[in-house]
């Protein structure tokens, strides 16, 4: 999901952040109060618990024992591995607990039927594509021009020859290049695992049921009403209640804004299989007929799953298609179904609530980006804490800043969709015809298809905010969106890199990593701060 400079700046920011911290400032607010556990919300709270305010400023979780969690998510963004370094947890701790496993990116199966372009694989970023980037770039530019050559991102990234080969992302210690990498996870053991961390840190958990909520004479959230007669003050409150947006949504009356238009999925059905094999270091996202199917290994069983669009599909034949898909037609495997609101809320800091994770929106698993979107704005709910400024201004900065980050992840996402050359149903069919593009994704597919760099616009923040730029080229280039006309054979000066060492670089570097599972049974602990240091490059 990113490239060089991106990790860079990852690396900056955990090599410089520091391990809690105390200030003799009083906070702007007393009491939190998390409305909801789960992943969202014991992530927000954990971030919460590590203020510089210490115990003076108290987080509470509550959480109702009558409300259910989702729990189907089970990838990450490389960033996941910021915040577990941010708030002191290893590893070798959490992984094992959570059944975790390592995500060197994503294979995209069967999006595009333009021949030698019908899978490619997204890779995460590492400090040797470097070496090979510029190439990659050369390429697509001589192959939008019409030119023969290979333009095909799988070659050109060590991340992607890991997966191939089911290695882990950690190199021996003799090889000092750093590899970015995000997780696979059961995510109902994730939540359990911050929990616990939370409460052992410090935060107060509560298991009862909201009732009602209730506002004082401006509005605001002032208490709310639990189950037994019995009421929960705070000065300010973080909705983590999941779709139904309790606090957000039904007490604020906070408009929703839906990204339909843009995204047809709203509906999902997952189910496990057992794990056989090597332990694959990739996600697997297969396009189906009104979808598609994820393939996510975990250390005891692979997590699947069919997203779909419930206007081009019905339950009951989106999970006929899914046990197809896995040789699972009469077996009996429970399945689990799930409807999605895809979207966001127009304000995600409304008068003294914030909503986080799945009460202020939602991107569909595409790229498994929700988690990341937790953290962006539980770290900018911290940033304001800390600043010490809740008024009007900072409020507008912080729902500005956290829209930015949603409509960029949809851009990201809408382009996988338009960009499709799958012909077979109407679903497709309509994705790669749907003209209610933004604005900012229309000018990067047309600066694309002008056949000019997109380098500039990205850096200048004009188009494709959020993600760099190997993962656009990697995106564009991997399902084949180029000129139809006929190539002709490259000159000298249009294909100037033999691909023959970019081959051996990638093949022999490989063998600097550990097989995956071999990895997973001797996790190692974390760099020390030095060793985060020499990554800084």
């Amino acid at each position: 999901m990113s490239d060089t400079r991106t990790t860079n700046q990852f690396t900056q920011t955990v090599a410089a952040r520091p391990a809690g911290g105390s200030t003799d400032r009083e906070p702007p607010v007393r009491h939190v109060c998390v409305v909801g556990g789960g992943t969202a919300g014991w992530m927000t709270a954990l971030l919460l618990a590590r203020t510089s305010y210490g115990p003076r400023l108290k987080v509470t979780v509550l959480e109702s024992p009558q409300v259910g969690i989702v729990g189907v998510g089970e990838g990450s963004t490389p960033w996941l591995r910021g915040f577990f370094d941010s708030v002191d947890i290893e590893e070798a701790e959490w992984m094992p607990a959570c059944n975790a496993t390592y995500k060197n990116g994503v294979t995209f199966k069967d999006w595009s039927t333009k021949p030698g372009y019908e899978s490619y694989f997204h890779p995460f970023a590492s400090m040797l594509d470097n070496m090979t980037m510029g190439h990659f770039l050369h390429n697509v530019h001589a192959r939008l021009d019409g030119v023969d050559v290979d333009a095909h991102p799988d070659r050109y990234f060590i991340a992607a020859e890991l997966a191939r080969t089911d290695k882990g992302p950690k190199p021996a210690h003799q090889f000092p290049f750093d590899v970015w990498y995000g997780y696979h996870f059961d995510s109902t053991l994730l939540g359990q695992f911050l929990g616990r961390k939370c409460v052992e840190r410090g935060v107060r958990h509560l298991e009862r049921h909201v009732t009602q909520v209730l506002l004082d004479q401006h509005g605001d959230i002032d208490r709310l009403q639990l189950d037994g007669g019995d009421t929960l003050e705070a000065d300010f409150f973080v909705d983590c209640t999941g779709f139904s947006s309790l606090l957000i949504g039904k007490a604020l009356q906070t408009p929703f804004q839906s990204y339909g238009d843009n995204l047809f999925n709203d509906a999902a059905v997952a189910m496990p299989t057992p794990l056989a094999g090597p332990v694959g270091s990739q996600t697997i996202s297969t396009a189906l007929k009104h979808g598609w199917a994820w393939k996510i290994p975990l250390t005891n069983r692979h997590g699947n799953g069919y997203v779909y669009s419930s206007a081009h599909c019905s339950a009951d034949q989106a999970e006929t298609e899914l046990r197809a898909h896995l040789g699972l037609l009469d077996a009996d495997v429970k399945p689990v179904h799930l409807k999605m609101r895809v979207g966001s809320m127009a304000r995600h800091w409304n008068r003294n609530c914030v909503a986080i994770g799945l009460a202020q929106g939602f991107i569909e698993p595409l790229e498994a980006t929700a988690l990341l979107l937790v953290q962006r704005t539980a770290t900018a709910l911290v940033d304001a804490l800390e600043g010490g400024d809740l008024g009007e201004a900072a409020q507008a900065r912080f729902n500005a800043g956290i829209h930015r980050h949603f409509e960029g992840t949809r851009d990201f996402i809408v382009a996988h969709y338009k960009t499709n050359s799958r012909t077979d149903t109407d679903y497709w069919r309509a994705n790669a015809a749907n003209t209610r593009l933004s604005d900012p994704l229309r000018e990067l597919l047309g600066t694309w298809l002008a056949r000019q760099p997109l380098v500039g616009g990205l850096q200048k923040g004009r188009f494709g905010y959020g993600f760099s730029t190997m993962s656009w080229y990697a995106l564009l280039a991997g399902v084949g969106v180029f000129p139809d006309q006929g190539l002709r054979p490259a000159g000298p000066a249009e294909a100037p890199y033999d691909p023959a060492p970019i081959d051996n670089l990638v093949a022999r570097s490989a063998l600097n990593f550990p097989d995956h599972r071999e990895l997973l049974r001797n996790i190692p602990h974390k760099p020390t701060e030095r060793a985060l240091q020499l990554y800084q490059w």
